[in-house]
């Protein structure tokens, strides 16, 4: 079989024993009292702690905020607070590294916004 070098998660997807949602949960209670940024299909930008999820992805996020990003001014933030994100609007989840993090200058940053995701 051919091997990823990415490891074993990707590993099971590329010999087809990926299941979608088992797997992916599984993966996602690494997470689980973590910060995350989630980036969802509609291209929001959105930071906060990972409280929990089910087995559709539904996400509970808490102390988080939005990112709006803008390529004329610093990104905007848009406090949220405990936040809820349908499963089926979830297009990345990704575990934010606090250090650099707190490095960046989102004072200087500008970007465009991300469009929604087409189907």
């Amino acid at each position: 079989s051919t091997q990823s070098t990415w490891g074993p998660f990707f590993n099971r997807i590329i010999e087809g024993r990926f299941s979608c949602f088992t797997d992916m949960a599984a993966e996602l209670e690494k997470y689980v009292d973590q910060i995350v940024n989630v980036i969802t299909n509609d291209g929001r930008n959105i930071v906060g702690i990972l409280r929990g999820f089910d087995q559709t992805i539904n996400l509970v996020l808490d102390d988080c905020h939005e990112r709006v990003y803008s390529t004329t001014d610093p990104p905007e933030r848009v406090m949220l607070g405990l936040y809820i994100i349908r499963g089926d609007n979830v297009a990345l989840i990704g575990e934010v590294d606090e250090d650099k993090e707190l490095s960046l200058d989102l004072a200087a940053l500008r970007a465009e916004p991300l469009k929604p995701v087409v189907h």
